[in-house]
């Protein structure tokens, strides 16, 4: 004896991949995009950064990075090169032994620190 058929219906969504992936085609090309600037600004930032060291501007970031690794007893994870407001400032992640993580501010012409935040804590 068969088995009898089951009495709800579901609909066949036969447009759900095509839908999916024209999603996924629309996220590729925004990440694309969102990244084009950040690349080129990245780009920019490091020749300005060796522009400014050659001609004596600012501080080698060896020395600023020893100086900040010393003072704040931590590992620097990222730095960033900015010229904000007419200052060169190196801004620098620290991974501290306990977990933290300090958002350091170095001015770049004389290594003075201008702030430090604790990550996350803003």
């Amino acid at each position: 004896m068969p088995l009898p058929r089951p009495r709800f219906h579901l609909p066949r969504l036969r447009a759900l991949p095509v839908l999916g992936a024209a999603a996924c085609v629309a996220v590729l090309w925004a990440a694309i995009a969102l990244q084009a600037p950040s690349a080129q600004s990245d780009e920019s930032d490091h020749e300005l950064a060796r522009q400014a060291l050659q001609q004596g501007k600012v501080l080698p970031l060896r020395t600023v990075l020893d100086q900040v690794e010393r003072e704040y007893k931590g590992q620097v994870i990222k730095v960033e090169f900015e010229h904000d407001d007419g200052r060169f400032i190196y801004e620098l992640r620290v991974l501290q032994a306990d977990g933290r993580v300090l958002k350091v501010k170095i001015n770049a012409v004389n290594g003075k620190v201008l702030s430090v935040r604790q990550k996350g804590r803003d």
